[in-house]
């Protein structure tokens, strides 16, 4: 009771219902929330304050900003869920805060593709050196079965791809990455897909800012090559995987192209493959399949990549209904 009364109380304002619905829609900073309501910032961050107190909303730093977004767990999650079902959607108010958002959400894409355009020459150096990536990306759908996800996360989310090519299999994804230039590609590029059950956060993958035993699906897409410490990496990525649940990581094979050092931050020319089974091994996890895949019309000069699946041993979590099913047939 305690509760859904500071979750009324920090919700019951014209302009806090405004933020709602606002942030059902895409995760936002003060400033482009300023921007929106065009209200003063102390009011705005008043207002988010309330709510986050009230068990409404998150805040995740991510550098000098702080994005907020709805509460997705426990009482102040069905709340808002509930609150935003009553706002009604013919509203005058609401209705331009929306035109505003999406003014907001086009400066981003903007942002971001011209960001992506001043890199787009390097990455497609490295992608060239390899099989296409659409192979890739089918092969690591393969592995992970095929869904639904109750919780997935990628690490090292870069551009967020993972997210996009996952997220209809998901019922909720998590993109970390230590650069905020990336997530905001990242963010845009959701927005653009429409994934409003995938987000991104600022985080440092040897130290994670999410609980043990917390996603079924973790993947890490060409990114220890770039990690001083990938045993590690893979050992906090066991740790935040569920029981029963399954980690695949794609990253390339042994070379000897050093210009991927010098000019693209590569701290490690590839990778043995059992010298990565010993980091899962050693992280608790096991060895479920390995995938290799070549490049088309190899030429001594190009990139095989390889992905591991593996799982976290212990039982799956059955849905609710199959766990009744279940036991009626023992009770039977």
């Amino acid at each position: 009771m305690d509760q859904l009364l500071a979750g009324l109380k920090a919700s019951g304002e014209p302009t806090r219902l405004r933020l709602l619905a606002l942030l059902a829609r895409s995760e936002l900073t003060v400033t482009e929330l300023t921007q929106i309501l065009r209200q003063s910032q102390p009011r705005v961050s008043r207002h988010l304050k309330l709510m986050c107190e009230g068990g409404l909303l998150d805040r995740f730093p991510e550098g000098s900003w702080v994005f907020y977004r709805l509460c997705r767990d426990g009482a102040g999650a069905r709340l808002v869920e509930r609150l935003i079902e009553l706002l009604p959607p013919g509203d005058e108010t609401l209705i331009r805060d929306l035109e505003r958002l999406e003014a907001v959400r086009q400066a981003r894409v903007d942002r971001a593709s011209a960001y992506f355009s001043a890199n787009a020459e390097q990455w497609d150096k490295v992608r060239s050196l390899y099989i296409p990536e659409r192979e890739v990306e089918a092969a690591l759908l393969d592995l992970a079965g095929p869904g639904p996800v109750a919780s997935f996360l990628d690490l090292g989310t870069g551009t967020g791809r993972m997210l996009e090519i996952f997220g209809s299999r998901v019922e909720r994804g998590l993109g970390i990455d230590f650069s905020a230039e990336m997530l905001a590609l990242a963010r845009a590029g959701l927005e653009r897909a429409g994934l409003v059950n995938c987000s991104v956060r600022q985080g440092d993958l040897l130290n994670l800012p999410l609980p043990g035993a917390s996603a079924d699906l973790v993947t890490m897409h060409q990114v220890l090559h770039y990690l001083d410490e990938p045993g590690l990496a893979l050992m906090e990525a066991a740790r935040v995987l569920k029981p029963g649940g399954r980690l695949l990581v794609a990253d390339f094979a042994p070379h000897e192209l050093d210009f991927l050092r010098e000019q693209h931050a590569h701290l490690r020319l590839g990778f043995d493959r059992q010298e990565v089974e010993g980091w899962l091994r050693a992280a608790g996890l096991e060895a479920l399949d390995v995938r290799v895949l070549p490049p088309v019309g190899a030429d001594g000069g190009r990139l095989t990549v390889q992905i591991w699946a593996s799982h976290k041993p212990g039982a799956v979590a059955l849905p609710e209904a199959r766990v009744n099913e279940q036991q009626e047939e023992a009770n039977a």
